[in-house]
């Protein structure tokens, strides 16, 4: 089975929330950088639904999961 790519844009889809460039650059500029003492579902910014995708994509390293980890790295960096 091929794995299936997920672009961050999709992720905010998915999400939920505005998805353009500049609008996932907002984001991401407006809550990095995120300290690695918190784990990304733990980050005071998501909704209880929005945890949920998140974990669960994660455990079960679900098709979003590199989407859902790529947004981590990015939000620990803030870029």
């Amino acid at each position: 089975m091929d794995a299936v790519f997920h672009p961050l844009s999709d992720l905010f889809a998915q999400l939920g929330l505005p998805n353009s460039a500049a609008e996932i650059d907002a984001f991401v500029a407006c809550h990095a950088p995120l300290s690695s003492t918190v784990a990304l579902v733990d980050a005071p910014f998501w909704t209880p639904s929005q945890v949920e995708f998140l974990s669960e994509s994660l455990d079960a390293d679900a098709d979003w999961a590199e989407a859902v980890d790529h947004l981590d790295a990015r939000l620990r960096v803030g870029g």
